[in-house]
């Protein structure tokens, strides 16, 4: 009584330490839903296919979005980098980046000063502690964002089209950060225009029409054997523009 049926269909899933990356055609499609746990769907389309994202969602063993979850404690497990930075312009780099880590986590000034200022280090930021955001490149501020997000020693990763709004040149920079990542284990969650990039990282790719998922599996067998009709579709034109 009250059992959730049986769904035999195939469910994309993101291991521990590894890249799942969202593509598709659209900018509207990779709406991975990953700002926030909160916004993820519950929802099957009327075809009853698997939609971002899928009723069960599980970290660490704990069905995330279920009615009787600590959301605040999920929260302070997951850590989020946006399109658009959002870093705080009245705080310094250090102080966007500490935040978090001494408000929520209850980490003291000292340690979460130094994890901060270890973290830079590593991102090749360490000069911009005590700078605001407005005296930084594009491409710093993501990178802070990166720094921000993992200050706080996150479980998982979410990564919202981060080079969307980057001019080209600073792309780069980002990109290496997130092959970093990867290379030490981060689980994460990408949703990216960048085909290239997503087949070189990517253990899993999700290809998504509509905010559905129409085809997943291994980054080669996705973008080399694509089974999906649309997807067959998509790639080539893709390969045409030099994109992957």
């Amino acid at each position: 009584m009250g059992r959730r049926p049986v769904d035999p269909r195939p469910r994309p899933a993101a291991p521990a330490h590894s890249n799942t990356t969202g593509a598709g055609a659209h900018s509207q499609n990779h709406n991975t839903r990953s700002h926030h746990p909160d916004t993820w769907s519950r929802d099957l389309d009327k075809r009853g296919r698997w939609r971002v994202g899928h009723p069960d969602i599980w970290l660490d063993a704990e069905e995330i979005i279920d009615p009787r979850a600590d959301q605040d404690a999920v929260r302070r497990r997951i850590g989020v980098v946006f399109q658009a930075y959002n870093l705080f312009p009245h705080m310094t780099v250090l102080e966007n980046i500490t935040l978090a880590p001494r408000r929520l986590h209850a980490v003291t000034r000292a340690e979460a000063e130094a994890h901060a200022r270890e973290l830079l280090e590593r991102l090749g930021l360490g000069g911009k502690a005590d700078a605001y955001p407005d005296r930084l490149s594009g491409g710093q501020q993501q990178r802070v964002a990166i720094v921000r997000a993992l200050a706080v020693r996150p479980r998982l990763l979410l990564l919202d089209e981060i080079t969307a709004a980057l001019d080209p040149e600073l792309v780069g920079e980002v990109l290496t950060v997130v092959r970093d990542l990867k290379d030490e284990g981060m689980t994460m969650v990408l949703a990216t225009h960048e085909m290239g990039f997503a087949r070189e990282v990517a253990d899993q790719v999700c290809f998504l029409e509509g905010g559905v998922v129409l085809e997943h599996g291994a980054a080669e067998q996705v973008f080399g054997d694509p089974q999906q009709e649309r997807t067959q579709r998509f790639l080539p034109r893709i390969v045409e523009a030099g994109r992957l």
